[in-house]
């Protein structure tokens, strides 16, 4: 199985959405929390090309991008194959 990475907020919807949904499917990831760390979330704002909201989210080299784009890549399909590697 990928690794998954998902740079989060304890406040976010969306991080809580993504996570039960990687949870749901039994996967293990690291969590990187940006709360009140500015160096990290600038950090996950230059590897994710510019994208400053939460959750991002890595699965091996593959930047998945957010909530939605998680959801929409299951909804293709695609997931359970990124997730295998």
């Amino acid at each position: 199985m990928a690794d998954v990475v998902i740079y989060s907020s304890d406040y976010s919807p969306f991080c809580m959405r993504a996570k039960q949904l990687l949870a749901s499917k039994g996967v293990k990831y690291r969590e990187i929390r940006v709360d009140g760390k500015p160096a990290v979330r600038a950090e996950m704002t230059r590897l994710a090309g510019g994208r400053t909201s939460v959750p991002q989210i890595w699965i091996g080299d593959t930047h998945v991008g957010g909530c939605d784009e998680l959801f929409a890549t299951q909804r293709a399909g695609q997931l359970d194959a990124l997730l295998a590697g």
